[in-house]
């Protein structure tokens, strides 16, 4: 079942936003000392703002569980934010692909933050399928990178990584600003350490039980916290990518969850099928417990309080 498009310009319709964005793209720090940051998602955005605090303005692209970053369209509006930012943040590993496009067609000079790149998995994943397949890429044919779980906002190290990453950005085009990015990324490193000590508490806990879920959304969270990923790939690939799991696959899955062989579901409920539900119908009847999580920050929420959230969640689903 396809997730909702929401209706959106091409950017072959928006050539006058983009000259105008362009004329003033990489001019605006330096005339009113306003930094703009541009995110693919709430999420980076979210962190960056964290850093930055008042000396930037952030604009997320992804700003609501309506979106759908693996097939979202840009708009014209996107495209003058892109053609007017300073400094952009993305995912990366092909699942913000239209923030790549946004920035090829504004030809901007600002750098780019990208979580996957400084998550290391990129360059790992793609030299080992390439030496494994005697390819020069390690891309399918939806721009991912095989064996690549892209959703890094899922793992606190990443996270870390691109708040640092901004700070130096930021610095670089504000050094004015170079004491308050310091204390706003200490601030937000102080959090996600306290959140990374309850997971080292938690993963003597729950290390080595078995999970299932329907997208790999959550895995890298799951992992920290010593969990076993259960899934058969192509069940949680279907998912990802809207196709229909093939009925061996979903069966496979069924049969883990009757013989009571995983300990949790991790749901995604931005990517819910009439498949994904048949599973979590079965695993609510057997017993086993069902954590939602998400793919943008839910209302009202930062990122530290979003990811203790999701660990406190797991951790009662757990709790024997």
């Amino acid at each position: 079942m396809k997730r909702p498009v929401l209706p959106a310009l091409t950017l072959a319709a928006v050539p006058a936003l983009l000259l105008a964005g362009c004329a003033g793209a990489s001019s605006d720090a330096a005339t009113d000392g306003t930094i703009n940051v541009v995110a693919s998602t709430d999420v980076w955005g979210d962190i960056a703002a964290a850093v930055g605090g008042d000396r930037i303005v952030v604009t997320s692209i992804i700003d609501s569980p309506d979106k759908d970053p693996h097939e979202y369209e840009a708009t014209g509006r996107d495209q003058l934010a892109v053609s007017r930012a300073d400094l952009l943040v993305e995912n990366g590993g092909g699942y913000d692909p239209f923030l790549d496009t946004l920035i090829a067609a504004a030809e901007t000079e600002a750098p780019v933050v990208s979580a996957v790149d400084l998550s290391g998995l990129a360059g790992e994943h793609t030299e080992e399928h390439a030496e494994e397949h005697g390819e020069e890429s390690g891309e399918d044919d939806h721009g991912h990178i095989e064996g690549v779980n892209e959703h890094v906002w899922y793992d606190l190290h990443a996270a870390e990584a691109v708040a640092e990453s901004v700070a130096e950005e930021l610095t670089r085009l504000d050094p004015a600003g170079e004491d308050a990015y310091a204390s706003g990324l200490a601030e937000f490193q102080e959090g996600v350490a306290a959140l990374e000590s309850r997971v080292e508490e938690l993963h003597a806990t729950l290390e080595g039980r078995r999970v299932l879920v329907t997208e790999p959304v959550p895995v890298h969270l799951l992992t920290e916290l010593g969990m076993t990923d259960a899934t058969p790939a192509e069940f949680s690939e279907a998912v990802e990518e809207d196709s229909d799991v093939p009925p061996k696959t979903l069966q496979e899955v069924l049969d883990l969850v009757a013989a009571g062989d995983v300990a949790l579901l991790g749901y995604n409920t931005q990517a819910s099928t009439t498949q994904t539900e048949t599973v979590r119908s079965a695993a609510e009847d057997a017993g086993i417990p069902v954590v939602d999580f998400a793919e943008t920050l839910p209302e009202g929420m930062d990122y530290v309080e979003w990811m203790t959230a999701n660990v406190d969640a797991v951790a009662a689903a757990l709790a024997e």
